[in-house]
């Protein structure tokens, strides 16, 4: 074993992982650090803050709760059914989670808004118009981003249940109900609580979101009021110390959900195909098909109200938005190239630590604890703490488009970690020993061995982190001068002067830039692998 993890390239590797550490760290608590020195400590909280701080986590709380509940019984029709198409549903109910904010809120309010089509449907009759904004239109918002995710994570566990698991069930003469309480629950009580944490976090620190469709005295979140100590009082203290507050929720929502997770104990089986006797009756065929109509209704409904309006407009859009689309190109492709770095080494570190060839080096779950650091961390704080930095240097106008990549690469870490970690780890249990044994090591062990082996989860984290960050609208709206307007932001300024056709044009072409780059990176990894 001691030759073994000799021959090992642990140097390296540990360095590249204690590097991003560091980044992480300085980017995340450092920055924090930095705005409290700037405003000489805390400050105080006023009424508005506790109420922001009950509307934050109550609108959070019940967007995470609503789309797991509603994932589950989709997930389960997904799991149970195999029909034409389903590869491609499967693709396109996971579309709104890396639509950019900006665009899927001008579906939702095509949908759901003042002048929408559910709203002209209650018109005609004879209701009144509802208003989606405040507490029900984030609420709102945030179960259509998140429900994909939650759909994605729980159809995983179903499909993880072993093929013999159902055969011996059959076999036993299990009915649907013998089947969920002795397979499905179990799975579910080991996935539940790590995926409601999951959306719990996402929705505690969405700030986009809030700021379009909240916004007002009873419908500001956290995020949004650190925004509004920035843009409108520049009250560092209040700021920092309501990202204090946000990182302790954060914090307490990540350890509650490690103290509720249990094993399954579903056990590995032979990778046969499922075969669900118990679905087979028409009932349940016919539960199963509404269900996934449902679901693709709502979640398929803005993109394609968003495409309708738009397209007529892409042709004609002003030269503005084509020079804003080449800067979130290159700030997309930029923290792609940023987070990719950060990620590897971290999946590496973990996996290595698991199998016990590091000891020492990395103690712990040092990795894991550093990567989940950004979702409980405020994009806002990242980038002031980064212009406070650097403003006795350069002017804040100047340095947006980098302080934009650096926040867009830390906060797209958590998700291409979560991608890369298992599959680094199973790639060091079959191929470590004999990387080992032929002292392959260094940078031809990484061109030969873990860059192909690792090429799908990378083609998946690449796109997925070049997607968000082509759509995010987060702390480039603090600091961005003419020169530095991103399509996001466009887009926002664009609405806001209610230029809507334009936005509508702008926003079909940053839906085809955002789920371009993540096809041409998700397909180039599969191509590779």
């Amino acid at each position: 074993m001691a030759a073994g993890r000799s021959s090992l390239p642990a140097p390296a590797m540990a360095a590249g992982a204690a590097l991003a550490t560091i980044l992480v760290l300085a980017l995340t608590l450092g920055t924090l650090g930095a705005v409290f020195h700037r405003a000489g400590g805390a400050g105080g909280f006023v009424p508005s803050d506790w109420h922001a701080l009950r509307f934050t986590v109550s609108q959070a709380a019940i967007s995470a709760v609503l789309s797991l509940l509603l994932a589950v019984p989709v997930a389960r029709a997904l799991a149970r059914r195999r029909f034409a198409g389903r590869k491609l549903l499967v693709t396109l109910l996971g579309a709104p989670f890396i639509l950019p904010v900006i665009v899927a809120v001008m579906g939702i309010l095509a949908v759901f808004g003042r002048s929408g089509l559910l709203n002209d449907g209650l018109a005609w009759a004879g209701f009144q118009r509802v208003s989606i904004y405040g507490f029900s239109g984030v609420v709102l918002a945030n179960v259509f981003f998140n429900l994909p995710l939650a759909i994605r994570l729980i159809l995983q566990g179903w499909q993880d249940i072993p093929a013999e698991r159902f055969r011996v069930a059959e076999s036993l003469g299990f009915r649907s109900g013998d089947i969920a309480r002795h397979l499905e629950r179990p799975m579910l009580w080991s996935r539940a609580p790590g995926v409601l944490v999951t959306i719990f976090l996402i929705c505690l620190t969405s700030f986009a979101v809030a700021l379009t469709l909240g916004g007002g005295p009873k419908a500001t979140t956290v995020e949004l009021a650190i925004y509004q100590a920035f843009r409108h009082e520049f009250d560092l203290g209040r700021a920092a110390s309501l990202a204090s507050l946000q990182f302790g929720i954060c914090a307490l929502a990540t350890l509650a959900a490690a103290r509720f997770t249990w094993a399954s104990g579903i056990g590995t089986g032979l990778d046969r195909p499922v075969i669900r006797q118990d679905a087979a009756g028409l009932g349940a065929r016919t539960r199963d098909a509404a269900l996934l109509v449902l679901a693709s209704l709502f979640l398929l409904a803005p993109l394609a109200a968003i495409l309708i309006a738009g397209l007529p407009r892409l042709s004609s859009l002003p030269a503005t938005v084509w020079q804003s689309a080449l800067r979130s190109l290159a700030v997309a492709l930029t923290a792609t190239a940023a987070t990719t770095a950060l990620a590897l080494p971290l999946a590496l570190a973990s996996a290595w630590r698991v199998l016990g060839r590091i000891p020492g080096r990395i103690p712990g779950r040092i990795p894991d604890i550093v990567a989940a650091l950004p979702l409980a961390s405020s994009s806002l704080i990242i980038g002031t703490g980064l212009f406070l930095m650097f403003q006795p240097f350069v002017r804040p106008g100047d340095i947006a488009l980098p302080v934009t990549v650096a926040v867009n690469a830390t906060m797209a870490l958590p998700f291409a970690y979560r991608a890369l970690a298992p599959a680094a780890r199973a790639l060091e249990a079959d191929y470590g020993r004999l990387a080992a044994s032929l002292d392959l090591r260094g940078t031809a062990r990484l061109r030969h061995l873990t860059l192909p082996r690792l090429a799908r989860p990378l083609g998946f984290a690449a796109g997925l982190t070049a997607a968000l960050s082509m759509g995010d609208l987060g702390v480039v709206i603090l600091f961005a001068d003419d020169g530095s307007t991103t399509l996001p932001l466009q887009i926002y300024r664009l609405m806001g002067a209610y230029r809507m056709e334009d936005a509508a044009g702008a926003a079909v072409l940053l839906l085809g830039l955002s789920l371009g780059l993540f096809w041409l990176f998700d397909r180039g990894g599969r191509g590779d692998a």
